[in-house]
């Protein structure tokens, strides 16, 4: 089994994604290489938001074996994403 992928779809210019990037950073220290943390700007790579259906910034993509298992738009706390998570991990 993979361990889970966590996609954080952002821009640059996006207030409410500058808030995100310390939460992530936070649950990056506390799950370790537990959980792939991959950051995409939506601006750079449109294709991929496009695939994804990424319609607001932030969107955090939760995947586990290439599978979507949530979504979540706007800014979300590391408690609940690590919750989230941590049921996926092996």
């Amino acid at each position: 089994m993979s361990r889970p992928v966590l996609l954080d779809f952002y821009a640059d210019w996006c207030g409410p994604c500058r808030r995100q990037g310390p939460i992530l950073e936070e649950l990056k220290k506390k799950m370790g290489d537990k959980v792939d943390i991959r950051k995409i700007d939506v601006d750079q790579h449109m294709e991929m938001a496009n695939k994804y259906g990424i319609r607001v910034v932030p969107t955090l993509v939760i995947e586990k074996d290439g599978k979507v298992m949530h979504s979540l738009e706007g800014v979300t706390s590391a408690e609940t994403l690590e919750a989230m998570l941590s049921r996926l991990v092996d």
